[in-house]
Order: structure tokens, then C-alpha cells, then sequence
């Protein structure tokens, strides 16, 4: 017994602390105030987090574009979750210089990067710019018909 006590406070101290702990932590998010055509910007690791209700329109226009003439080709559906293609999903950070994009700009109705010039479309692609790869898309899933838990 007088070893357990004594043994706790060591192996306590062991575990990462609650802002540890919360930095790190999934994120569960509500869609039902996201309009079609609008996007919310939450935080998840410190990092901006974009979820956009795209239109049909915005959809459409995005798998039109033929993959290969793409810099980082990446097909839509790939970027998106089966039966939830309105929803895209992408850590808001351009893969130029880590400048925060600006949602809903720019000639493909997607982000724009002011620092750079960076052009995305509503996919999260590159399509004009300096910036190299796509914007990521961080690890989520749907817990049902309304929200995701990202993380």
C-alpha cells in the first residue's frame, strides 16, 4: 500500500497536461448553421481549419477540370467524403509560405493567398501561384448527417 502511494505522484506526472492534452484532442463540429455557398473557419491544433457547404455550382465546376493539368493532381472525390460532397474539408494554410488563404476568392471561387498570389479553386486545389501542393485535408469523419469530428 505505502508503495502505490508512493509510486502514484511519479507515474501521475507522466501524463501530458489538459492543455497537452486539448491541443491535440479531436474536435466535434455542427454543419446545421452553415449555409450552401458558406464556410466557417474553426481552429484544431492551432491550425485553421476551413469547412465550406460548396454548391452544386462550386462542385460541378470543380470536377471539370481535368486532373492531369493540375500541379498537384488530386481528384475532387478524393478530396471530399462519399455522400458528402457539398462538405470540403482543408487546413487553411497555403503550401507556399504558410500564409492564411482567403476563402471564397480569387478567379476559382475557392481560397486566395494575398501574401503570394496563390490561387485554389473550391477544392482546395492549386490551380495558379507559387504555392506546390494542394491544401491538406486533415483527418476527419462524419458522425452523423450534421457534424464531424476532426482530429
Amino acid at each position: 500500500m505505502g508503495a502505490a502511494a508512493f509510486a502514484w505522484p511519479l507515474i501521475s506526472q507522466m501524463n501530458p497536461d489538459a492543455s497537452t492534452i486539448a491541443a491535440g484532442a479531436p474536435i466535434d463540429v455542427d454543419l446545421t448553421p452553415i449555409a450552401s455557398g458558406q464556410d466557417i473557419k474553426v481552429f484544431w491544433r492551432g491550425k485553421p481549419i476551413y469547412i465550406m457547404n460548396r454548391t452544386k455550382k462550386q462542385i460541378d465546376e470543380a470536377r471539370a477540370v481535368p486532373v492531369a493539368s493540375l500541379p498537384d493532381p488530386q481528384s475532387d472525390q478524393s478530396r471530399v467524403k462519399e455522400g458528402h460532397d457539398n462538405w470540403l474539408v482543408v487546413i487553411g494554410i497555403c503550401t507556399h509560405l504558410g500564409c492564411i488563404p482567403i476563402a471564397h476568392e480569387g478567379e476559382y471561387d475557392g481560397f486566395f493567398c494575398p501574401c503570394h498570389g496563390s490561387q485554389y479553386d473550391s477544392s482546395g486545389r492549386i490551380r495558379r501561384g507559387p504555392a506546390p501542393l494542394n491544401l491538406a485535408v486533415p483527418p476527419y469523419k462524419f458522425t452523423s448527417d450534421t457534424k464531424i469530428q476532426i482530429g
